[in-house]
């Protein structure tokens, strides 16, 4: 191997793994004290890192909680949008209607199992910090983005239930797939994110499609 080569991807192997232990340490300190009172030096102390490393890597706490929201979402650290992710495409492509919402469910499950502690740092903050209310409503406005594109995927395929139109259908699957239900449901009433799947998956299916 080339040696510089090698040097380049050990100091960007280095790089991300810093930039992973910043983030670690901030949600867990976000989650633990809230976002308004945990201080940039906290992190870097929490994370063992100089306070300059901090905001050379993220500019501001706000951005730095944004990647954590982020990479949360996503699941890993590629810069690839929810609409050209594999499992979502392929819901979209899937002929099958109660196919596509079943999928539908398991792909909120597996993201709200990731990032429900965020959304909480995110929706408890918002309230104070108009910054944070910004980054809020840009999560709503992304959600409701990808639930339009698999709504308008899913009445393609076939009818809706009677009365429903498609914008109807966008809101109720917003509804019933919502950060507040899927909170609710596991931390208030002890559901399992398994359970809150299939209850959401028949949901959907009962709500959106005609009786079979």
């Amino acid at each position: 191997m080339n040696p510089t080569v090698g040097a380049t991807t050990s100091r960007a192997d280095k790089t991300r793994a810093n930039r992973r232990r910043m983030r670690e340490a901030a949600l867990s300190l976000f989650i633990d004290r809230g976002y308004a009172a945990t201080a940039i030096q906290a992190i870097a102390d929490e994370a063992g890192m100089a306070v300059q490393s901090l905001y050379f890597t993220f500019g501001s706490k706000r951005a730095l909680l944004s990647e954590i929201l982020d990479v949360a979402v996503a699941g890993d650290e590629e810069p690839v949008p929810t609409l050209e992710r594999p499992g979502v495409l392929a819901a979209i492509d899937d002929p099958d209607q109660e196919s596509q919402l079943r999928e539908q469910a398991r792909i909120a499950r597996e993201i709200y199992e990731r990032v429900a502690p965020v959304l909480q740092v995110v929706a408890n903050a918002a309230s104070a910090d108009p910054e944070i209310a910004e980054l809020w409503e840009t999560n709503n406005t992304q959600r409701a983005t990808v639930m339009e594109r698999l709504i308008t995927a899913l009445a393609a395929k076939g009818p809706l239930r009677d009365g429903l139109d498609t914008a109807m259908a966008i809101d109720i699957a917003l509804a019933l797939q919502s950060p507040e239900m899927y909170q609710y449901l596991t931390k208030r009433r002890g559901w399992s994110p398994g359970r809150w799947q299939r209850w959401t998956a028949d949901a959907l299916i009962t709500q959106l499609l005609p009786n079979r």
